[in-house]
Formats: structure tokens, C-alpha cells, sequence
């Protein structure tokens, strides 16, 4: 299989392939068509197909990826035989309507849209430069933050990079170094959380959802609680109001509690989803004084250890201090 003709088939529209399989959408918007799933019998339609990206979500399952994922759940066959199949049946004049290619976790992708950045790896493993770095630097608890982090292998202009991968719902990740590097493997898009507990039930629409700017931000929140009770989502970016509202509004989720930056942006997204009517708990009055949660967290975790510091020395001077009297004592 030349590469021209896997992204040719990455390209296929997904909402093309249902349609010749008689799956028609529920609702159907300029960048997105929502149906009832085709994985299995449901009333109510969890399964969206993003036709500006043309990668797929089933929110029941919390799984997605490109058509040759579809294929492979929907036809029940393997990788290289949805290839072949889709390759037969794709539309012959090549004419698509989705911008971007796409390859699932654990795979090659092609280039994002500048050219730049290539995905070549990703795995579960952090090396110890970047552990240490969420460790040291941003204080991350790495046992509560690693099930929701991947290292992410790129190439840019023939050089590797490693990073550390916070996957969101289109397959895509937002990367971080430990230097000042931020980036996107794309597509963009947000990111539900979702613990073990919490998915054997459906979501508690008494409870509000927590709202996260960035991953770093849900990881020091997950850091600071001894364990989370609600469901959390992050936008990964303020220009993802609009798709954390739409994910919300689909769920019918009317209640949140925003830990946006304390900056002008941040604001500006409260006050969207204010106007989107949701009752919005403004939580970044509790670190107003900081940039955001991490940096508040970092100070905290700072302040603690310089009190154990200094307790560790009020008792080594005490204890000297007490040796010496008894030193004393006996030389009388």
C-alpha cells in the first residue's frame, strides 16, 4: 500500500461510508453530524463524526479514530483487510471533503497542516528527565498523574523529540517538554476525565462537571485531592469553549466549576459559558493571586516543604542543644 493511497482512504468521508451503509445522522451541522451508534442498539445518538477532521467519537465508549477504525469495529475485520476493503469502495475521483489525515495511538501519523511536526511513537512510559519534571518543577503526584499521560515521539525536520502526551477525544495530544516547549500533535480538541469508579455509571447531572484550561491545571488539581468525586474535563485550549459547550449541552450538563487562568482569556471563557447558561462557578477566586491552579500548587506544595525544612532544623538544633546540656552536666 503506497502512502498516497492510505491517506487517500484517511480522507474517504466517514459520513460518506455510513451513508452507502444506510446509517443516516440524527443531526447534521457544518462541522459535525451526530448519530445514534452503529456499534450497537441505543436511543439515544452518542455517536458523532467530526466532518471538518473526519475522525469519529462514541462517547458511550469513549473510543474514536479514523475510518479504518470504523471499518474494523463495523465490519468486524482486521487492519489490513479494512484497508483493502476501503480501498474498493472509496469514491474513484478522490474528492473529499475532510482536511486532515489521521492514524490512531501507537501509529504513524503524516504531517500536520504546517508541515512540521510528525508523530512517530507514543507510549506509556515517561523517561526520568520528564518524570523529574513533573515531579520536581510542577510538583505532579506521578502516581495519580501517569494513568492519564503518554510519551509522545515526534519528528521535526528530521530531528526527534520526546514529550509528555495528554490525548484528547479526536486522537490527537497536547505536548509538553521539561523546557518551555507547548504543542499539539493534531487534531485539537478537548479531553473528558473519567475514572474507573465513575464510568461504571452514567454521569451524576446533580454533580458539577469540573472545567480545566490546560492538562498541567487538571494534573495539580488531581495532585491536591485525595480522590476525585467529580467527572473533570479540559478544553487544552480557551478557543475550546464552544466544542466544551456543545460536549456539555449533548450531555445535558448544566453546572460547572470553571479553574480557568486568572488573565483576560480566562474571563472571557467564563463569561461564554455564562451566556451559554450554564451556572458557572468561577473557582480561580480561590488562587487569584497566582497565574493559574498549577502555579498556586506549586507555591503551596513550596511553602509546605520549606515549614518541614525548617522543622527538621528547630528539632536538629534542639536536639544539639539538649546534648550539650547533658554534656555539661556530666563535666561538673
Amino acid at each position: 500500500m503506497k502512502e498516497k493511497d492510505l491517506s487517500s482512504i484517511k480522507r474517504y468521508p466517514i459520513v460518506e461510508y455510513l451513508e452507502r451503509k444506510g446509517i443516516k445522522p440524527v443531526r447534521r451541522t457544518a462541522s459535525y453530524a451526530l448519530y445514534r451508534s452503529p456499534l450497537r442498539e441505543e436511543t439515544h445518538p452518542s455517536f458523532k463524526v467530526d466532518t471538518e477532521n473526519n475522525l469519529w467519537i462514541d462517547y458511550a465508549e469513549g473510543r474514536g479514530g479514523s475510518i479504518i477504525d470504523l471499518c474494523m469495529r463495523l465490519e468486524g475485520c482486521t487492519l489490513s483487510e479494512a484497508i483493502r476493503r476501503l480501498g474498493q469502495n472509496a469514491p474513484a475521483n478522490g474528492t473529499y471533503s475532510s482536511r486532515n489525515d489521521f492514524a490512531s495511538n501507537n501509529t504513524q501519523s503524516g504531517m500536520t497542516e504546517n508541515g512540521a511536526r510528525r508523530l512517530i511513537e507514543v507510549s506509556d512510559t515517561l523517561p526520568p528527565h520528564l518524570q523529574e519534571y513533573l515531579a520536581r518543577e510542577r510538583c505532579i503526584d506521578l502516581e495519580k498523574a501517569m494513568p492519564f499521560l503518554k510519551c509522545v515521539s515526534y519528528e521535526v525536520r528530521g530531528r526527534r523529540y520526546q514529550a509528555i502526551g495528554f490525548a484528547n477525544l479526536s486522537g490527537g495530544f497536547e505536548l509538553r517538554d521539561n523546557g518551555s516547549f507547548k504543542g499539539t500533535i493534531a487534531p485539537k480538541d478537548i479531553t473528558p476525565i473519567f475514572t474507573d469508579k465513575q464510568t461504571e455509571n452514567p454521569i451524576d447531572k446533580t454533580q458539577p462537571l469540573c472545567v480545566f484550561e490546560g492538562f498541567m491545571d487538571f494534573l495539580s488539581f488531581l495532585s491536591m485531592k485525595g480522590e476525585i468525586t467529580n467527572h473533570c474535563l479540559v478544553m487544552n485550549s480557551v478557543s475550546n469553549v464552544a466544542r466544551t459547550v456543545r460536549y456539555l449541552s449533548d450531555r445535558h450538563l448544566t453546572h460547572i466549576c470553571a479553574f480557568l487562568d486568572n488573565d483576560d482569556a480566562g474571563r472571557r471563557a467564563v463569561q461564554e459559558f455564562l451566556k451559554a447558561g450554564f451556572k458557572v462557578e468561577d473557582m480561580s477566586i480561590h488562587y487569584k493571586d497566582f497565574k493559574d491552579l498549577n502555579e498556586f500548587h506549586v507555591c503551596r506544595i513550596r511553602e509546605l516543604q520549606k515549614q518541614k525544612a525548617q522543622e527538621r532544623t528547630r528539632l536538629s538544633v534542639t536536639e544539639q542543644n539538649k546534648k550539650s546540656k547533658q554534656i555539661k552536666h556530666k563535666m561538673r
